[in-house]
This record gives C-alpha cells, structure tokens and sequence, in this order.
C-alpha cells in the first residue's frame, strides 16, 4: 500500500469527495469522525472506488480519549501515513454573542482538538519521514471580521498552528498544507446569504489534492481567494473596524 490518508472530520461534504478521490487511485482510508454509521457507507463506497484499505473508527474534537484508538491503528499501519483535517464548527456570531459559552466548542472543534491529534500524531510521522498533512482552515482566519470573528479566530490559530508544524515537520521529509477555502457548498454554509465565489466541494477536494501532492505550502481555494484576501488584509484597521464585513 503506497499510502493512507487518516481523515478526520470525513462525514463533511468536502472530506468526502477527498476521500473518494484518493480512494479512487488506490490509497487507503482511515476515516474518522461521530457518525458512525455514516463512515461505514463511506468507507464501503471508497472500497468500491478501489481503495486498498477502507475502515471508520470514532473520532470527536471535544473527546480526547477518542484520540487514542486512532493513533495506535496509524502505528500499525504499513507504509506512508498521511492526515488530512476536515473538522471545524461555525455557530452564527449572533447565537455566541447570545451564548458565549458556544466559543468553547468552536474553538476545540477548529482549532484545539485538530492540534491536540496532530500534536499527538507528530512523532510517528517523524519517524516514518515521509507523508503529507493537509489542515483545512478559512478565508475567515486572515481577518477578523464582525460577522464571524470567534470561528475566524478559531482558524487564524489553526493557521499558525499548521506553520509552526510545517517548520517542525519538514525537517524530517513530512509536508504540511495548510489550506484556505472561501464560500463552499456545504451544510456549513447552507442558508446563509449572499455568499460570492460560492464553490463546489468537488472542486476544493480537487485543488486540495493537487496541492498535497505538489507540497505546496498554503492553498487558497478557489484560487480568487488569493487577490480577494490580500486586499482584505492590507485594509488599514481605522477603515476596516467600519466596514460591514
């Protein structure tokens, strides 16, 4: 088996289609999230698609003795381990302004608890010295903004958090890929209005795979993101603390 990719977060629409794609040229899945019965027909449709390894196992941010079963399956499995981290929860501002103990779990869902496993997950792939992390963060991290700053927050640590693990871990022939969508179709987003350069997840798995398997550094997804947040971010604040964005 050339490589296995542990997915967490694999019910979520993008993760599927990543997981479906790398399925799709033979490597394995281990696909890890609450769900179960979920990750089971997943795992059967990647086995389908030819996947030489397809199996569920549990996994919750907010649980970390859910943490430990996963680790041990990575260290017994052959060849290149890699990790890709789908995981992450967006309450509307407006309900954590409402009930700010809400900022707890979207911070442990986003940011914590990916880095506790990833942290935890570290020394193996060290030691292996190959294989590829890929972290999926957001637009949203690179500034915060009225309309969603805890979640935004939440994603600008998991960015730095994928750099200093990128430092970390290449010196030892592992990459990390930090990626940035913008507006995707999923059931995050569903509802909410007035979402330009909306995407589809087939696209942004598409462009996360080519981008973990070119090692870049730091993706934007689609690609309009780039110009769009640059702009964003060079807005001097005495302006930008005004704007309705």
């Amino acid at each position: 088996m050339s490589q296995t990719w542990i997915i967490l977060g694999a019910t979520s629409t993008i993760a599927r289609a990543f997981a479906r794609m790398v399925a799709t040229r033979g490597d394995g899945v281990v696909l890890a999230g609450r769900d179960m019965a979920e990750l089971e027909t997943i795992a059967a449709d990647c086995g389908i698609r030819g996947a030489q390894l397809a199996e569920a196992i549990r996994f919750d941010a907010r649980d970390p003795a859910s943490f430990d079963p996963i680790l041990e399956r990575a260290k017994a499995l052959d060849g290149t381990i890699s990790a890709a981290v789908f995981v992450g929860s967006m309450p509307p501002q407006e309900e954590i302004d409402a009930d700010p103990s809400l900022v707890d779990g979207t911070i442990t869902d986003s940011f914590a608890g990916p880095a506790r496993f990833l942290t935890a997950l570290a020394p193996l792939l060290e030691d292996r010295g190959k294989g590829t992390v890929v972290g999926v963060g957001s637009v949203a991290g690179d500034r915060g903004r009225l309309g969603n700053y805890v979640y935004g927050s939440s994603k600008a640590g998991f960015h730095a958090y994928l750099s200093g693990l990128r430092n970390r871990l290449g010196r030892s022939g592992v990459h990390v890929v930090t990626v940035k969508p913008g507006t995707v179709d999923t059931a995050m987003t569903w509802g909410m209005d007035k979402l330009p350069f909306l995407a589809q997840p087939e696209k942004v798995a598409g462009d996360i795979l080519r981008a973990a398997d070119k090692k870049k550094d730091i993706l934007y997804t689609p690609f309009i993101w780039w110009p769009v947040m640059t702009i964003i971010r060079a807005i001097p604040e005495r302006i930008f603390k005004k704007m309705q964005i």
